[in-house]
């Protein structure tokens, strides 16, 4: 159904009807209680603290103790945060969060996987580019700048990649 088509409906329903069938969608599909939940009470820290708390998880597990070193973790919140449209602060918090998490995670145990580090160079790639489309560079700058030092530092085998799109910020 367009989305002329679906005006053209809704505009021939009452106020009732229209209640009855936001209700039944809230009742019906989790995505949209989540929405209207976060609508109505958006508790942004939380989130950002739950986020956080699931990805360095993933890196430094509480129960068990293989860590699973799983991107995708991180980029499943950082799309459910850009659905529900948390501020953009919290969301490039969260971007640099897991980026910063694999690297003490990679100080401490190298890594064979050079998967592993394309995956981190997209995570900042990603989220420098996040950052500068939403004009947050000032606030953000130092952490990406201590995230690209960092790479130097542990000689990460695609730090000349990381260095191409730091560059974007004048960094050191």
């Amino acid at each position: 159904m367009s989305k002329r088509d679906l005006k053209k409906y809704l505009s021939g329903l009452d106020k009732e009807q229209i209640e009855a069938q936001f209700l039944e969608m809230y009742d019906k599909f989790g995505d949209v209680k989540t929405y209207y939940d976060f609508v109505f009470n958006p508790k942004e820290e939380k989130l950002v603290s739950e986020a956080k708390l699931k990805i360095a998880n993933e890196y430094f597990p509480v129960k068990t103790k293989r860590a699973k070193l799983r991107r995708s973790t991180a980029q499943k919140y950082i799309k459910h945060f850009l659905l529900l449209g948390v501020d953009a602060f919290a969301v490039a918090d969260v971007m640099l969060y897991a980026i910063e998490i694999a690297q003490k995670y990679s100080a401490r145990r190298e890594m064979r996987y050079s998967s592993f580090y394309k995956s981190m160079q997209n995570s900042f790639e990603q989220a420098v580019n996040f950052i500068i489309s939403n004009g947050i560079v000032a606030e953000y700058k130092p952490r990406i700048n201590d995230i690209f030092t960092e790479v130097k530092r542990q000689k990460w085998e695609n730090h000349y990649e990381f260095e191409r799109v730091a560059d974007q910020l004048d960094l050191d």
